[in-house]
């Protein structure tokens, strides 16, 4: 069991032995070796723990994700300790303010992000012939922002790229939202509060692999704050939303696919308020499937992360003080 999700009423977790033993209105129901544990995902809105097992998780190396229990929206990330390594942050901090750094790291970004698009797009159009003319348009939309992010091309500064990534996600969508169902009423983008089930899906999607990034960033030794692309703004993991641009196709696709051949369906929806809020039973088979999913998605954000972190440290040592001056107390 790699992710735990505690999304009962009335659930109560505590430490038993080196496990997390869950209680059901006073009676043990379950019993979770923390070895066994990677993530920890909390959406219960009467979920009861104490410290002493924030503390254990942490210390194991566990992250927990605290979800808004009714919209699936990140409150808090619990995370364990710290990488010591401070050449890394110091490099990062100087990287940030570097324009044609911020710049290259974009363009891959954007441009991963927009094959993915412009490849999901294709695939969709083989499978919905039915659907040729809007899938065709919208693939031809996301090619022409590729074009001016060919290899020979210079590099654009980052507001351009915004732009240009901009216009592909207005063509895209027009293309995506044509592949589900008209009774979903997906007609584009929204969220806060999403209004229809795909728009509820793709925002917990997207904060659980945004949640993902944070912890990845975190374990290589990276400040989540500091994005390149996204700029570093009060309140935002920054560099977490760099990190999932290339992998919201993924997403995309996925729950495309949970849609047409998997296990959600309307009836796991309920609207509130003009919220569309995803059910206990979809919520059952979302977090099932979304582990089925999620397993490459996390391993490319580690080796990105790893791969920057190690870059970042080479520049950043000749800032490090030398410990053998430093003051003991």
């Amino acid at each position: 069991m790699a992710t735990l999700l505690l999304d009962r009423a009335d659930l109560e977790a505590r430490m038993s032995d080196g496990a997390l033993a869950l209680y059901e209105n006073g009676t043990r129901t379950q019993t979770v070796p923390l070895r066994l544990l990677e993530r920890v995902v909390i959406q219960g809105a009467r979920t009861k723990l104490d410290t002493s097992v924030l503390l254990k998780l942490a210390e194991a190396g566990v992250p927990t994700l605290l979800l808004s229990p009714r919209a699936g929206r990140q409150v808090a990330v619990i995370l364990g300790p710290q990488h010591n390594d401070a050449a890394i942050r110091l490099a990062q901090a100087r990287r940030v303010t570097d324009d044609a750094f911020c710049a290259n790291w974009a363009r891959q970004m954007v441009t991963a992000k927009l094959r993915r698009q412009h490849r999901l797009l294709t695939q969709a159009e083989a499978r919905r012939p039915d659907l040729r003319k809007a899938l065709f348009d919208a693939r031809e939309g996301v090619a022409n922002a590729l074009n001016h992010l060919s290899p020979s091309s210079d590099t654009p500064p980052c507001a351009r790229l915004r732009g240009l990534e901009g216009a592909a996600a207005r063509a895209y969508f027009g293309g995506y939202t044509a592949l589900f169902a008209p009774q979903l009423g997906f007609t584009g983008r929204n969220r806060r509060p999403p209004r229809d089930p795909v728009n509820a899906c793709l925002s917990l999607a997207y904060t659980l692999l945004h949640f993902e990034a944070v912890r990845a960033a975190h374990g290589a030794g990276l400040d989540p704050l500091l994005g390149f692309y996204h700029r570093p703004s009060f309140g935002r993991e920054s560099l977490a939303c760099d990190l999932i641009e290339p992998l919201r196709p993924s997403v995309d696709e996925w729950l495309w696919n949970q849609f047409t051949s998997g296990p959600l369906r309307p009836e796991h929806f309920t609207s509130d308020k003009g919220a569309c809020l995803l059910g206990k039973a979809g919520r059952a088979h979302f977090y099932a499937q979304w582990e089925a999913c999620a397993p490459p998605l996390r391993r490319w954000l580690r080796q990105t992360c790893r791969q920057l972190s190690r870059s970042l440290r080479s520049e950043g040592l000749p800032w490090l003080g030398n410990d053998l001056d430093d003051e003991e107390f």
